[in-house]
């Protein structure tokens, strides 16, 4: 048997001298009264842009769903086995979040993987690819401008993604029903690797950045 990662453990050690410390009062609290986050965060595994590290959040502040390049299927109760769909189930359901945010990112892999379908399946199985294929003929018709280069074409496709997952989420009714009650607000943003920079959609749907104070 393989010894657990030591990288891992010395990150643990350093996580109950450092934060645990800080913060042991807010994690036992937690772990009594259970998590009441108010935010869902729909976000991609990339390692490199991860939520809590990106909004700063501490223990129960927001709830995470992280699946490849950030996306969401239609609402499709055919009795499958739906993980995307039942995190955001519980999500909005049994913990009554008032924000959903869908948040892609630059350099996203999947984005890149459905902008290159000559490219050969990681495995016989193809996960990724039918993943992916929840963009329907999006990357096809980008792909088709020549006027646009390779950066421009995966930049564009993360964020029109972006509206096609939130144009998905719509398609769940009770997601729909609180949107439309004003209980539910629904948000897109994008955050740029390199700069770690967040962009988020305004009411037109286009991508700004915020004005935000940096604290010296």
């Amino acid at each position: 048997m393989h010894n657990f990662p030591q990288h891992l453990l010395d990150g643990h050690a350093s996580f109950m001298s450092g934060r645990y410390v800080r913060e042991r009062e807010r994690i036992r609290e937690l772990s009594e009264i259970g998590q009441s986050p108010s935010t869902l965060v729909i976000a991609c595994c990339d390692s490199r842009a991860s939520p809590e590290m990106i909004f700063d959040a501490g223990p129960g502040e927001i709830f995470v769903l992280r699946n490849v390049a950030n996306l969401v299927p239609p609402y499709q109760p055919d009795g499958g086995q739906h993980g995307t769909s039942a995190a955001i189930e519980f999500a909005v359901k049994a913990l009554e979040i008032s924000n959903v945010v869908v948040m892609g990112h630059g350099r996203c892999g999947g984005i890149h993987a459905a902008l290159s379908p000559e490219a050969s399946p990681l495995d016989q199985g193809d996960f990724i690819g039918k993943w992916m294929s929840l963009l329907g003929a999006l990357p096809e018709q980008l792909g088709h401008n020549e006027l646009m280069t390779p950066a421009e074409r995966q930049t564009a496709l993360e964020r029109i993604s972006i509206r096609n997952s939130i144009r998905n989420l719509r398609t769940f009714p009770y997601v729909a029903d609180l949107e439309n009650q004003g209980k539910l607000a629904i948000h897109g943003a994008w955050f740029d690797i390199s700069t770690g920079e967040l962009w988020v959609m305004d009411d037109k749907g286009d991508f700004i950045r915020p004005q935000i104070t940096l604290e010296h």
